[in-house]
Order: C-alpha cells, then structure tokens, then sequence
C-alpha cells in the first residue's frame, strides 16, 4: 500500500492527507473579533478533486459574502431553541401550546434529528406529503407549515441558515370546508328543542348573535349594552391547551380586535331571560355565589359553563332534531346565512363575525340556498318582464 502523504498538496497550499486517509482543506474565515486572531475552519473528502472543489465553493461563498459557518444544531434543538426564545411571552398562550403540540407531534418526528442546516425542500414536502397521505385534514398541514415557516424564517435573520427550505416545498391543495347551517325549517325546531336546557339562552345568543362558543361563554354584563341595543366582544373563555388544563378568561378575540354588534332584538330577549335566572340563582347561592368576571352564562353557583360540556349538550339537542352533524359553531355559520339571505352587504356579514377581511367573508359564504337561488331566478324574471312589458324583444321559448 503507498504511504500516506501528509504534506500539503503541490500547489495549494492548504489542502493536505490526513493520516487517516481523508483529504482535509483549511481556509480563513476572517478574525475572532473577541482576540483579533484569524479563525480557520476545514473541510473534508476522500479524494483531493473532491476537496479542492469543496474549498473552492466555499470561498466563492465568501468572495460573495454569503459564507455559512457550520453549525450541527437539529431541527428538534432549534425548534426548541425557537419556541422558548422567540415565542415565549410573544405570543398568545394558546398559540404557544399549539406550537409546542404542533412540534411534539409532527415536526421532531418527521425532521428532528436531521440537522437544520442540512434540511431541504424535499424533506419538508415530504413531512407535507406523509402528513396527507395519513389522512390528517389540509388544515392541519397547513398549521405545521406556518410554525415550520416561522421557526426557518428566524433561524434565517438570526445567519443559522442562507435560505428557508420551505420555500421550496408546496401544500397539497386544500378541500374546502363545507359550511352547515341550520335550514329555515330546521331553526324553530332548535329553538324548541333547546326550551329546557339550562344553556338555552347562551345557544339562542350565539344563534341570533354569531358569536363564537368562547366569545358567547366569556361574555360579561359590562359588554351588553340593553339601552343601545349592541353587544362588545372583546374577550373570551379559553382552557389551557393541556393535559388537566386551567380555564381562563382571555382579554382578546380569535382576530385580536374587539368588535360591536348590533343583533336582532330577539337576541336582546333570551340575553334579559339570563338576567333574571342568574338573580334567581344567585339569591339562591348566597354566600356560595362565585362570579368574579360578572360572566353572563353561569350555573347555579356562577361558575362559568365548561366548553366541552356546551358541545356535548349542543350535540344531544342537534340529534334530537336530526342534525347530529351540526356543531354550536354552525349557530354562527347559520347567523352569517340568514344575514346574507335577509340582504345584509358582505361588510356588515364581516363585522357581524369579526373576520379580518370582508374577501374572507365573502370566500366562507359564497353558498347560496335554494331560497335565494329561487329569490335571484324571481327577481331576474321580473327584471326581463318589465323588459317585455316596455316592448322589448323578449323570447318565449
């Protein structure tokens, strides 16, 4: 076997073999700005074509001035590095248990262990793709995309990586999620079926109101205005996204801005009906009454309701009158419908909801029922009547 040579290689100056074989290439990166001293890094190959062309690119990386110190950190270190640096009290606590679920459960197992600086496109659009093929919903998909896009995106300004690799990656095209509200003969059918149940009101409010489950739960006496007839939201009832998680009462809505609205009168009806048992509960109470929020919906003892159990209750009542797909969110979808089929401008529809942009609005309830479709076909009729009426040519058929 011929002896290994450990001089450098004729010419270059800094490519030499190393006892073990390898090729080794070392270059100056510029000083340690700590001790003025020159920092010098390698890289490695089998053969020296492959190191000479490894050193080559990597000082055209720093002619350019798009040099990339290595650096071993995983996907699963920076996403932790990430999440608890540039997340923790910047966002929403909810947000940030959703990052933290979305991590734990999808991105380290996917990419974890592969290092941040080594990750592609093609491995994201591979997570992408096994996530879809697994049967887990576009949404779902798109939610691990945002935080994946975030986390590249600071390890990006932060110098860790030249370019983020989701951009090289696409989202499978998501489904569209069909709406379901109530039909016109299925609303007195809920309104009866919900007479006795203790949360009448709080489903009668987020059926006439629009309101969200948490918005409608998290609702305070100081938000509802009987003389103006208007309702602010600007707060919710939200649970700790944990395993025995606390409830707390969230100084914000799902869009971060407050909104008022003006409901029908009706909602104003079902909103004095809770007034008047809450006093009755409270009298009743006495020293065990415990409302410190001053919520609207409480039980007997002011206690706000729990969300898990106004869906299972919702659930009971929509089966009973045969809708058990229904969810109480479909009470806000079925406010929207009947705004949009009384008349109501997509603007208002938008205020009405709180959504950020009326093209959102517009984009969930572009649906029309068979009542408008019927309304539209009518007054278009009409419109070429009059037409005919004035002399106009019209065909008959």
């Amino acid at each position: 076997m011929a002896r290994k040579s450990t001089r450098n290689a004729q010419g270059s100056g800094t490519i030499r073999q190393r006892p073990d074989g390898r090729w080794e290439a070392r270059y100056t990166v510029g000083r340690d700005p700590g001790t003025g001293k020159q920092v010098q890094r390698s890289v490695y190959g089998s053969t020296q074509k492959e190191v000479r062309q490894k050193l080559a690119q990597v000082v055209a990386s720093i002619d350019k001035g798009i040099y990339q110190a290595p650096n071993k950190i995983t996907v699963a270190e920076w996403a932790d590095e990430w999440l608890t640096t540039f997340c923790v009290n910047k966002v929403k606590l909810l947000t940030y248990q959703s990052y933290e679920g979305i991590i734990k459960n999808h991105i380290k197992p996917a990419i974890g262990a592969v290092e941040l600086q080594a990750v592609k496109g093609a491995h994201i659009q591979r997570l992408y793709n096994s996530m879809t093929k697994a049967g887990l919903s576009g949404k779902t998909v798109k939610n691990v995309s945002a935080v994946l896009h975030k986390a590249f995106g600071v390890a990006l300004k932060q110098g860790i990586i030249q370019v983020n690799p989701c951009d090289a990656a696409e989202l499978p095209k998501a489904k569209k999620h069909e709406i379901s509200p109530l039909a016109d003969d299925e609303i007195p059918l809920f309104l009866s079926a919900i007479d006795d149940s203790p949360m009448r009101n709080a489903y009668a409010l987020c059926l006439f109101a629009g309101l969200r489950e948490g918005e409608c739960l998290g609702l305070s006496w100081e938000q509802v205005d009987f003389e103006r007839g208007r309702i602010t939201i600007d707060q919710q009832l939200q649970k700790e996204n944990i395993k025995g998680g606390k409830y707390y009462i969230a100084a914000f809505t799902k869009s971060g801005k407050p909104r008022t609205i003006e409901p029908p009168p009706i909602a104003f009806n079902y909103l004095r009906a809770e007034r008047i048992k809450q006093i009755e509960n409270r009298s009743k109470a006495g020293p065990i009454w415990n409302n410190p929020d001053n919520l609207v919906f409480t039980d007997e003892s002011g206690k706000h309701y729990a969300i898990s159990t106004f869906y299972r209750r919702f659930k009971k009542i929509a089966a009973s009158i045969g809708r058990p797909d229904a969810r109480p969110h479909d009470l806000r979808h079925t406010a929207a419908t009947v705004a949009v089929a009384s008349g109501a401008d997509i603007k208002s529809v938008q205020d009405l909801l709180g959504h950020a942009t009326a093209s959102f609005t517009l984009n969930v309830y572009t649906h029309t029922s068979e009542k408008m479709m019927k309304d539209t076909a009518a007054r278009m009729q009409n419109y070429y009547d009059g037409l005919a009426a004035k002399g106009q040519k019209i065909c008959k058929g």
